[in-house]
């Protein structure tokens, strides 16, 4: 859904505005709804510039790690195929 916002802006701002849909090829309205949505929607892009992306990629991988389990459990293809055919042929009737 979308709403109609009627705003009064500066001369100086609207000239900043035609400049860059001279460039972009668009109108006026639609450069001024894509900044103010820009603006307001929540950041869940990726960032922008490189830095901001070697920051949130440090973050990420300070997450990465090793998982124990202080027990041994296979991993295997193997074991996890016997185990899932043992599950599938098992019909639980005796229960």
């Amino acid at each position: 859904m979308s709403q109609i916002l009627t705003l009064e802006i500066s001369e100086q701002v609207f000239a900043a505005i035609q400049k860059q849909v001279a460039k972009a090829g668009v109108a006026p309205e639609h450069l001024a709804a894509l900044l103010i949505e820009q603006q307001f929607t929540p950041t869940s892009k990726l960032p922008a510039n490189e830095a901001n992306r070697e920051t949130a990629r440090t973050k990420f991988e300070r997450h990465f790690g090793t998982l124990n389990l202080d027990n041994t459990m296979s991993c295997d293809n193997e074991s996890i195929d016997a185990d899932l055919v043992k599950e599938y042929a098992n019909t639980y009737e005796d229960e």
